[in-house]
């Protein structure tokens, strides 16, 4: 499976699983990232981090260490 990282600037994914342990899986967790949930990635930053996305209706910046251990469909 692909993870967040991969998918292309203007494409809509669902989250399939996790990984990760402890505070750092509820840390992408709380910040609204569960499992079926939708994303849409709206910008990449020149250098690749952070990612911009849309989840649950509002804009979230993540690092592309975390995008790696989101995969989805």
């Amino acid at each position: 499976m692909k993870t967040l990282r991969e998918v292309r600037v203007g494409e809509t994914c669902k989250v399939a699983r996790l990984h990760g342990e402890g505070a750092l899986k509820r840390r992408i967790m709380d910040m609204g990232i569960t499992r079926g949930v939708e994303i849409y990635v709206r910008k990449v930053a020149p250098l690749g981090d952070p990612i911009e996305i849309n989840v649950r209706g509002y804009e979230l910046s993540i690092r592309k260490g975390d995008a790696e251990l989101i995969e989805v469909e």
